[in-house]
């Protein structure tokens, strides 16, 4: 089987385990059924995802010209404290951000390698948990708006980590953490414009199963445009991570825009 087509971040259905499927734009490819497979990857240029040109993409799939001024790569969408659109302040485009912004958001403490704090769409639960990897995750408040989301995720900064130790992620490197717990801690620490919106009940705790072979003992990431071409034999899928036998990973969502043939 040969496919050809721009990378974009996979398309992912709750199961057990999670089942991923990477989409282009004639077809698509259940990876689940290419475990314990030799793939082959190739490199064959750049296709901004937003305005489809064939040049070299800086971010997000994006060209420079489209990082800097695309309102879906505004600097709230990493910081949603900045957000402005419940004041009606434009950042790049207010239409865009309104639809974005003033919807319900989830504030969660995610279990990837530690209890992590996050901030996403309701929409977007629980794909969210599934990008990042998480053994386990817990909405904490559901709010209004991003900007209602983005102070609170400031608040429980000072108490759990934003990010995710990647490395650890694929190494299955994960504390025991009992995140009912951890709900009721976090819950006193929540700004006072935003305690009104908490649940009623205690919300129920979501675990993910991610396929898998083998655990890798060491993990080293492909950069495909430059390698140019890679082969190995796939043993593992998390988060948005294909997990080599050799310990090679790729993450898909960081070479979207990239325009590879996959031979499997």
């Amino acid at each position: 089987m040969q496919y050809e087509g721009v990378l974009t971040k996979m398309q992912t259905e709750s199961g057990a385990p999670i089942q991923y499927y990477l989409v282009f734009e004639n077809s698509f490819l259940h990876m689940n059924q290419l475990m314990g497979k030799p793939l082959e990857l190739s490199f064959l240029g750049y296709q901004c995802l937003a305005c489809s040109k064939r040049k070299k993409v800086w971010r997000q799939g994006l060209c420079w010209d489209c990082f800097t001024t695309s309102p879906a790569a505004g600097e709230w969408i990493i910081k949603p404290e900045l957000c402005t659109a419940h004041l009606g302040i434009e950042d790049r485009d207010l239409e865009y951000e309104k639809r974005v912004q003033l919807q319900p958001h989830i504030v969660y403490l995610a279990l990837c390698t530690e209890v992590k704090v996050g901030v996403t769409r309701k929409t977007q639960i629980p794909t969210r948990w599934i990008d990042q990897g998480a053994c386990s995750a817990i909405p904490l408040v559901e709010v209004p708006n991003r900007y209602l989301a983005g102070i609170s995720e400031i608040a429980l900064k000072n108490f759990y980590t934003d990010k995710t130790n990647w490395k650890k992620m694929l190494l299955q490197q994960f504390h025991s953490t009992d995140l009912t717990e951890e709900y009721t801690k976090a819950l006193r620490h929540l700004p006072d414009e935003v305690k009104s919106y908490c649940f009623d009940t205690l919300p129920e705790v979501m675990s993910f199963e991610f396929p898998s072979l083998a655990c890798p003992s060491d993990v080293k990431t492909l950069y495909l445009d430059k390698a140019g071409s890679f082969s190995g034999t796939l043993v593992g899928i998390r988060g948005q991570y294909l997990i080599f036998e050799d310990g090679t990973v790729l993450n898909i969502r960081n070479a979207e825009g990239l325009m590879v043939r996959l031979s499997a």
